[in-house]
C-alpha cells in the first residue's frame, strides 16, 4: 500500500495493568476510515520512552502507511503520569528485561483481545514489532516465542544483555547498585541488582537474544535489522550478528548514529531517519498482510495529532 502523508491521523491513549498492577501507558494511532489493518507495536529502549524525540513521528508514519501503530512506556521506564519526566525513579532502578518482556506480551494480548481504543486490528496474519536499542532485543525475544508476531524490525538493537565489564559487575554486587546518568536530564539513577540478577539467571535461557533470533530463522519469520555504522552506543557488529542469526535483512545506514540523527525535544525528521522509515515501511508491506484500504464512503476524518512531538 502506498504511504499517504495527507491522511488525518487519530490518536487514542490507553492504560492497561502490568503484571504487578502498574499502568502501562500508551497510544494507538491510526488513519480514520480504514478497513481493519494489522497492528505494529513500537518499543523504546533504555532511558527512552514512547514520547521521546522521533517515536511519535515514527508511529504517525506507520499509521499513515495503513497500520495501527501502538506505542507505550515500559513499566520500568521511570516515566510518570505526566508522560515526559523520570519521576518514577524506583521503577526505573528496579526494572528487568523479564518485566519488559512481560509488558510487551501484555500489549500483544490487549491488541489480540480488541481491548485497546480505536479500531480492532486485523490479527489473522499476525502483528509487527519495531524495537529500538534495548527495545530491539526485547522485541526479538518476544517474537522468538510468540507465534502472533509475523515480522520484526529492530533499529540499533543490542545483541546481548550482558554488557558490563567484570570489574563493574563486582562493584555492582559489592555496593548493591551501579550509577547511570541520564545525559539529557542530568539525573543520576542507581540501578539495583534486580537487572543484574535477571540477566545472570536467564541470560542464556529466556533472555538469550541469539537463541531467539535463531528460532525466528527456523520459523522463517522475517526480520529487518537497521543499524548505523557510526552508532556510538551499540556497535554495528551487534546488528550484523543479529542479521546473521535471524537470516534477516541488514540495512546499514552510512554515518548514522544510535538515534539516526533524532534528538529530544524533537526537531524534525532527518535524512537518516527518513531512510530508516522508508525501508521499514517497505519491509512491513512485504511481510504483513496488506494494510486496510481507505473506505471511500468514510466521513469521519478524525482529529490531527499535530505538532512534531
Amino acid at each position: 500500500m502506498q504511504h499517504d502523508d495527507t491522511l488525518m491521523i487519530r490518536e487514542d491513549r490507553f492504560e492497561i495493568p502490568s503484571r504487578d498492577g502498574y499502568p502501562l501507558r500508551g497510544d494507538v494511532r491510526f488513519a480514520a476510515g480504514r478497513d481493519p489493518s494489522p497492528a505494529i507495536v513500537v518499543s523504546h529502549g533504555f532511558k527512552g520512552f514512547k514520547d521521546w524525540g522521533s517515536f511519535p513521528a515514527v508511529a504517525r508514519d506507520l499509521a499513515a502507511a495503513g497500520y495501527i501503530a501502538v506505542s507505550f512506556n515500559y513499566s520500568g521506564s521511570g516515566i510518570g503520569p505526566d508522560l515526559q519526566n523520570f519521576t518514577d525513579t524506583e521503577r526505573f532502578e528496579r526494572a528487568t528485561i523479564s518485566s519488559d518482556l512481560d509488558d510487551l506480551g501484555r500489549i500483544l494480548d490487549a491488541i489480540a483481545a480488541g481491548a485497546l481504543p480505536g479500531p480492532r486490528a486485523a490479527i489473522a496474519g499476525g502483528m509487527g514489532l519495531v524495537g529500538h536499542s534495548r527495545g530491539g532485543g526485547v522485541s526479538l525475544l518476544r517474537a522468538g516465542g510468540d507465534s502472533r508476531v509475523a515480522a520484526v524490525a529492530v533499529w540499533a538493537s543490542v545483541s546481548d544483555f550482558e554488557r558490563w565489564r567484570p570489574t563493574t559487575v563486582s562493584d555492582w554486587r559489592e555496593k548493591g547498585y551501579v550509577e547511570v546518568e541520564n545525559f539529557r536530564t542530568k539525573q543520576i539513577f542507581r540501578l539495583r541488582t534486580d537487572l543484574l540478577d535477571d540477566i545472570q539467571t536467564h541470560g542464556r535461557g529466556r533472555l538469550f537474544i541469539e537463541g531467539a533470533a535463531k528460532a525466528l530463522a527456523a520459523r522463517r519469520v522475517p526480520v529487518l535489522v537497521v543499524h548505523g555504522d557510526a552508532d556510538e552506543s551499540v556497535a554495528i557488529a551487534e546488528g550484523r550478528a543479529i542479521a546473521e542469526w535471524s537470516a534477516g535483512e541488514l540495512f546499514e545506514v552510512p554515518g548514522a548514529g544510535h538515534t539516526f540523527g533524532a534528538v529530544h525535544p524533537f526537531r524534525g525528521r532527518t535524512p537518516d531517519l527518513d531512510q530508516v522509515l522508508a525501508r521499514t515501511r517497505d519491509f512491513f508491506h512485504r511481510h504483513l498482510p496488506s494494510a486496510g484500504k481507505l473506505r471511500p464512503d468514510s466521513v469521519e476524518q478524525g482529529r490531527s495529532i499535530g505538532g512534531s512531538s
